[in-house]
């Protein structure tokens, strides 16, 4: 629960424990890896997962930095250098009426071991520039 909370935060909620975020996930993603993966094995993996590909440092690595817009081809490339795959963008409004980056969809398979290419890629409207929002 500790490496839960620390790296695999609710950030759209951040007064919670995570327990109804993390819920929402084993039911939405876990359970298809259910052949393989225990929900503790599914959470263990998910956080390995995070660990191998940073995210977060594939945007930076290409001067993609919170706080600041960018093109969502740009970021869409980044991610795609950065694991190999093409990866699912979603996107809301800020309460400015930006449109910025809300989710990034990256399939794994389901031994939760290693990235596939997404069969479908959920996504939500985006502008060709959204802000990247500070967390």
């Amino acid at each position: 629960m500790d490496s839960m909370q620390k790296s695999w935060p609710s950030l759209s909620c951040p007064s919670s424990n995570g327990t109804t975020f993390w819920t929402h996930e084993w039911t939405k993603h876990g359970t298809c890896s259910l052949s393989k993966l225990d929900q503790h094995s599914y959470f263990e993996a998910t956080l390995n997962i995070r660990e191998r590909v940073k995210l977060l440092q594939i945007l930076q690595n290409a001067g993609i930095q919170p706080g600041g817009f960018y093109g969502l081809d740009a970021i869409k490339e980044a991610i795609r250098n950065g694991t190999g795959h093409e990866a699912g963008i979603q996107c809301n409004k800020d309460p400015a009426g930006n449109s910025q980056l809300y989710q990034v969809y990256i399939c794994v398979d389901k031994s939760g071991s290693s990235l596939v290419q997404c069969p479908t890629i959920p996504q939500r409207k985006c502008n060709s520039t959204i802000e990247f929002p500070s967390f």
